[in-house]
């Protein structure tokens, strides 16, 4: 099967710390991967490389069938090609109604003429609704951004990735501040992405993560320390050592 993205042997240093270091890691086009490691393991500043917001000092990132370099790319080139990324702190547009929210994210022809001329199109409200179900949302439509719970917020952006249809979303920390039933539907809406899309969620929470059922690959140093099923990788005795130990001490 080949590969929808891959990093080879990518290392990038600042000011004299190596935070990623000849990280290799590959994802398939349809599926849903949790990236787990301590804090300063590398995983922010892997999402920055794959974004294009930091250029590595040496190794290839490569996307697609046409194994397009990104490393040439800029960051605005790389979301256009599908790659998505959500952060960790929600972004939306307070002011506006779930349905506007949604609506500026599709991806249609940007500038201000094509926004106008594009949003009432019967494809265009269909896709809103079709994401605005999928998120939970869709009785909410009318409602302000700012006026939704945290955690629906979180859907929301989330809901404003699944706009763009990209092919590889990097989601960062979903769960945070979430309650337990937010967080079981969020790990749903995930799940249901992934059917389709590269869903590649970084986290921090053990719980949230077993939810997810998925393969989990374990930052250290900025290198692959463990890949695998969550029940693998947390039986690694290195892994027990360097991180576990760590998030349970």
């Amino acid at each position: 099967m080949s590969m929808l993205l891959e990093v080879n042997g990518v290392s990038v240093t600042f000011d004299g710390f190596r935070a990623i270091n000849n990280l290799s890691i590959n994802f398939a086009p349809a599926e849903l991967r949790a990236i787990i490691g301590p804090n300063g393991a590398g995983k922010t500043t892997f999402m920055d490389i794959v974004t294009g917001k930091t250029k590595p000092d040496e190794g290839s990132v490569v996307w697609g069938e046409k194994n397009i370099s990104l490393l040439g790319l800029s960051e605005s080139q790389i979301a256009r090609v599908g790659i998505g990324r959500k952060f960790q702190k929600p972004t939306v547009f307070e002011a506006q109604s779930v349905r506007q929210n949604l609506a500026m994210a599709l991806k249609t022809p940007r500038g201000p003429l094509a926004v106008l001329m594009h949003k009432k199109t019967k494809k265009n409200a269909e896709r809103i609704e079709a994401v605005a179900e999928q998120i939970g949302l869709y009785d909410s439509m009318t409602s302000t951004a700012g006026a939704l719970s945290h955690g629906q917020k979180q859907w929301l952006e989330i809901g404003m990735l699944l706009a763009q249809q990209p092919r590889l979303m990097l989601v960062d920390e979903p769960a945070a501040g979430m309650t337990p039933d937010e967080r079981e539907k969020t790990t749903n809406i995930l799940k249901a992405a992934a059917k389709t899309t590269a869903v590649v969620v970084v986290e921090h929470d053990m719980d949230f993560v077993r939810r997810l059922d998925c393969k989990v690959t374990v930052l250290h140093e900025g290198a692959v320390l463990a890949e695998g099923s969550l029940d693998y990788v947390t039986s690694n005795q290195t892994v027990i050592d360097v991180y576990l130990g760590r998030a349970h001490a």
